[in-house]
This record gives structure tokens, sequence and C-alpha cells, in this order.
């Protein structure tokens, strides 16, 4: 069934709060030119996909000007689209469908960093120490004698020193890839071009912008010392991210950067909204991010990270949940992205692995808030472990030997070679191979095919839009009595009840009391007034409140 979408209303300023947003990754949707890269037209020509799907939002992953070292999160000119993508007027004809059929669209922004090829680096680098181009930047004399030692010692994300020398004996602090230079944020002229940047995209219609490493802005003043490294304890600092505070992550001073953005935002028709991904190391301090003076949403990692088990699932639950009542902002939710490993593959991978996929889609989607699904998710596709070492471009992946790539292979439409129509009729390159066992998973083969993957997302985001106890994206949950390991919540609105029940307890499940079935991850069996729910698997029911 075809989902059915308005034009997105001006005068709707809190669809966020219950949107389902789906992450678009820009060079592994749609390619248009035959050329094996995903670009603006291709997401274009996709649209009505989206829309049919039933999705409100779309995330684009930057599109901007770039080197690609980093998948275009080196920017090298923020208010322009990279040749690979197409170009500004792509943009706005995209746009201009998209909201026609009632989709958002929110583009990434990344200001910690820019590329080294940003004209404001290739400028400090000519002007040298001291210079007013540099204090753009975090440039800094090393230690030593001959300051032949970085300045302190901080790790890039991606492995290895966070600092790189240059020819005239400085150092700049680079927290991800050598050509992904730091930004000095308290300088006043980089706030002064990201307000201008915020604004040049606002103007062109974008509903909302994802903000890279939102909790990286800021660093800790005099850049000291973590106190150790892989080098002298083994441990990396990135395992610190989330859990403990870092001298250059997290720091208070970060929020004063969302309270000048938030009223450029509020000056906009329409509800513009700002999601952060940030890390700390408490919920508490990650609810700072949110608020009506800071950032409207940040997402939530712990659900993302939660292990399958009743116990995990419902901890990070209540805990998200009880922040956002603190907040006043509902909880975002998330169970894969381009940076992670896609959870089909976390959860164990092959039959069990989807299996529990697809319990915990349901399981997302039941609950209060708003959901973000990232592309092929809808297809049940796993994380694509044996791309060869040569095809890999992940930067990280040469530093560390870990690799984001296998998230990030281009979606399969239909046909049965690769690429699986990811690009024009004929067309048969792709810029990461597709395995040969995802013609089966294509959008084509799954389409109206009863219990395919697709065809589960497309009825659950149907319900969530249209049922009266999941439409609104506040309010809380009411937990049931179960059995061990089984999970069970009621939603409520009027005089209509909607209980999602997982099963995560290794053994079939009796369930009974809650009414008729409305949509099931797994083939329910009747027995006596109940059903038997398999595991690994998750129900809708909804009934009728008695008053």
């Amino acid at each position: 069934m075809t989902a059915t979408h308005p034009t997105p209303s001006a005068t709707d300023l809190d669809w966020w709060r219950s949107a389902v947003v789906y992450q678009v990754y820009v060079r592994s949707f749609a390619d248009s030119n035959a050329d094996g890269v995903g670009d603006l037209q291709g997401i274009r020509e996709r649209l009505p996909y989206l829309r049919d799907l039933g999705v409100d939002a779309l995330w684009l992953t930057p599109f901007y000007t770039s080197p690609m070292v980093d998948g275009g999160y080196d920017v090298a000119d923020y208010r322009d689209v990279d040749p690979m993508f197409g170009n500004l007027t792509d943009f706005d004809n995209m746009i201009a469908d998209a909201h026609a059929l009632g989709l958002r669209i929110i583009v990434d922004l990344v200001p910690n960093h820019t590329s080294d090829a940003h004209a404001w680096f290739q400028a400090a680098l000519a002007a040298g120490p001291g210079s007013p181009e540099r204090e753009r930047y975090l440039f800094a004399d090393g230690r030593g004698a001959t300051g032949e030692e970085p300045p302190n010692d901080w790790e890039s994300i991606f492995g290895g020193p966070a600092w790189t020398r240059v020819a005239d004996g400085q150092w700049y602090l680079h927290l991800f890839d050598p050509a992904q230079p730091d930004l000095n944020w308290r300088h006043p002229e980089v706030r002064a071009e990201f307000e201008d940047i915020l604004r040049f995209w606002l103007d062109r219609g974008v509903d909302g912008f994802r903000i890279d490493v939102a909790h990286g802005m800021i660093k800790e003043e005099g850049l000291p010392d973590v106190g150790f490294s892989t080098m002298t304890t083994g441990q990396r600092q990135v395992e610190l991210l989330g859990k403990g505070r870092l001298p250059y992550f997290d720091q208070d001073e970060v929020h004063d950067i969302y309270r000048s953005w938030r009223p450029i935002l509020d000056s906009y028709p329409g509800g513009r909204m700002a999601v952060a991904e940030a890390w700390a190391e408490t919920p508490q301090r990650l609810a700072r991010y949110i608020g009506p003076d800071e950032l409207h949403q940040a997402f939530s990692f712990d659900f993302l990270d939660a292990t399958w088990s009743a116990d995990s699932f419902r901890k990070v639950i209540d805990t998200a949940l009880a922040e956002s009542t603190i907040v006043g902002a509902p909880t975002t939710w998330v169970l894969s992205n381009h940076d992670k490993k896609r959870h089909v593959t976390r959860y164990g991978d092959g039959e069990v692995g989807l299996r529990r996929a697809r319990a915990a889609t349901l399981l997302m989607l039941a609950l209060p808030g708003c959901a973000y699904i990232y592309q092929g998710e809808e297809l049940g596709l796993p994380e694509v472990l044996d791309l060869p070492d040569e095809l890999r471009q992940d930067p990280s992946f040469l530093r560390t030997g870990e690799s984001r790539d296998g998230c990030r292979v281009p979606i399969p439409w239909s046909g049965q070679l690769a690429p699986y129509g990811f690009g024009p009729a004929g067309s048969e390159l792709s810029w990461l191979p597709a395995p040969a066992t995802w013609a089966a998973l294509s959008v084509a083969a799954q389409t109206g095919v009863p219990g395919s993957t697709l065809e589960l997302y497309r009825t659950a985001l149907r319900i969530r839009r249209d049922h009266p106890a999941l439409a609104l994206g506040d309010g809380g949950i009411t937990w049931r009595e179960t059995d061990p390991g089984v999970l069970a919540f009621s939603r409520s609105a009027g005089d209509v009840e909607l209980t999602c029940v997982v099963n995560l307890s290794g053994a079939p499940a009796r369930i009974s009391g809650y009414g008729t079935p409305m949509v099931a991850s797994a083939p329910l069996a009747e027995e006596g007034d109940g059903h038997l729910l398999p595991i690994d698997a998750a129900v809708w029911f909804e009934r009728p409140l008695v008053g």
C-alpha cells in the first residue's frame, strides 16, 4: 500500500518530534549517470520509493566539494556541490521534488574540521607561524628540544597521533585524518562563517541539519595531555568515547555555539531543526545539547549498542525516556548508520541476525520519539565483511585496520547481477562491489512479497503514521508484566491501545490479553485464546479501551 504524504506544512513546527528519518549515504544510494557513484539526481529519481516506504524526511550525508579522503566529511567548500554528486541546480531540483512529495531534507554539517584542501587551510600553510590565517585552525609548537614531538598526547579517532608537522616546524591538530584539520572555534571568523553557511542552506530550503562531531568543536584551554595513549597503555583514547572525559570532546563552551545557532534556525518558517551526533560520558551531559535554546535532538547511541537481551533494551529505553522528560524533547532512536556495522550482522548475521533485526525494528518504531533508519536496513542488508582490502576507502582502515566500508556498499534495486540497478540500465559500475547474495534482497525482489523485510517496514511505517497511539512523538510507555526475557509495553490514545511485545527469551512465548495482532516480524501461531510468539520476534497488538 502506498503511503500518503502531504506537502510539508510551514506551520508543522514539531514534525521532527515523531518523524521517521531515512539516512541516505549519497555515494551508495542511486547513480543517475553510470559513473558508479550515487548522486543527487539519483536521489531525486528515487524519491517516490522513499515516499511509498513511508518515511518523513531524508538525511543526506555530505555532498559538498571535497577530495573525498573521508567520504565527503573532509569539506573543501561548504557552499557548493561536488561535481561527483551534481551541482546546486541538481540540489534545488531534488529538494523541490522532495517537498512536493511531502518529504523533508536534512543535510550533514561538518563544523569540527575542514578539508586540508579548503582555501582557509591552504592560506594557513602559506602564511606561516603566528599569522592570522593560522589562528582559524589549531596550530602549535611541538615539544622536545627542537619541537620534534607533538604538542600533546592526543590521538586521532582514526588511529595514530592527532598531530601532523608541517614544513616550517609547527604542528596542526586533526582529531580524524591528517586531511581533516580541526578548526579553532574560539575564533570569531570561524563562528561567523558557519552561521553564514547555515543561512546559505536554510535559504535553499533545507529543513534541518545533522551536526557531525557535535561534541568536538571546543578543546580544553591549554591543550592538556589525556594522560595515557595507545603507545603507553595499549588502550586507545577513542575507547573513552561516551564513557569518560577527554580534553578535546564535550567541553562546556561548545554549548555557546548552539545557543548562537538556535535563533538562526528559529528565524526560518516550517520548523527547521538540528540533531547532534554527540558522545558524552553520561546521559545527563548528552541531554545538555538538547533544549529550546540549543539543538532539537541528539542520537541515542545507547539503543544501537544495546545487547540482545530484555534487560539491556529495557535499561536503555528507561534511561532515554527519563532523560527526554527532563529536557522536554523526545528521544531519537537509531539501530544502524554509516559508521556502524549493520545491525543484521551485529545481532548474529544470517537468519538469526535478520530475525533479530526485524524484531528490533518493530521495537524501535513503537517507541515514542523520532526514529532514524539507515538506507538498506529496510531490505535486511547485512554488513559486507569480505570486501577486498584494495577496494576499501575508509581512511581509518589504513591506520587501524578497522573499516566502515562494509555498511556503505551501494544498495540493490533490481536484477540478478551486481550492481543490481544501482545505475542506469546497462551500467555495471559501482564504487564498491555488492555480493551475489543481494539479488534476493533487492527492492524489486521484495516489493509485494508478503513477509519480506521491505513489506514489513512499509506496513510498520504506515501503522506508525496512522495509528493514534504512535503518531505523537511525546508521551511515555507502560511496561507490562511478562515472562522472563520478554518485553511488552503499551501506548494509548483516546479509546485505543497499542502494545509491542518482543521475545528475547530464547524460547517461544505465549502471549494473550493484548488484543488483535496488527503486524509481526515473524508468523504467529494461535494457541487457545492467545498467540505463540517465536523466538527473536516482535508483534504489535491493538485493542479498544473500555472505559
